[in-house]
C-alpha cells in the first residue's frame, strides 16, 4: 500500500472552507478511482493559521497514477483548493504503507 501526503495552510476561517470542499467533493472524487482505499484530512491550528495535511492510501503506485497522471509527484489541487490556501507543496511525497492496523 502507497500513502500521499500533501501539505498546505489556510487562515482559520478559510480552513473551514477546505475542510467542507474536502469532505463534499475530494473524498467522493477519489472514492470512484480504482485501488483508492481512503483519505484523511489532519488539522493544527495556530495562530490564526491551519496547517493542513492530507494523506491518502492507495493500492499500488499504479492506483496513484490513475489518479495523478504520469506527473505523479506533482500536487493535484483544485481551484476551489487554491482559492482559499494561504499556501501549499507544489510536491507530494509517497511512502510505502510498512505497517497498519
Amino acid at each position: 500500500m502507497i500513502a500521499r501526503i500533501w501539505r498546505a495552510r489556510a487562515l482559520e476561517q478559510n480552513a473551514q472552507i477546505y475542510k467542507k470542499h474536502f469532505r463534499g467533493e475530494v473524498v467522493h472524487k477519489l472514492a470512484d478511482i480504482p485501488g483508492f482505499r481512503s483519505a484523511e484530512l489532519l488539522c493544527r491550528q495556530e495562530d490564526g493559521v491551519v496547517d493542513l495535511l492530507v494523506q491518502t492510501r492507495w493500492d499500488s503506485m499504479e492506483a496513484v497514477k490513475k489518479f495523478a497522471g504520469e506527473s505523479y509527484e506533482q500536487a493535484v489541487v483544485e481551484p476551489a483548493a487554491r482559492a482559499v490556501l494561504l499556501d501549499f507543496d507544489d510536491k507530494v511525497q509517497h511512502f510505502e504503507v510498512f505497517a497498519s492496523d
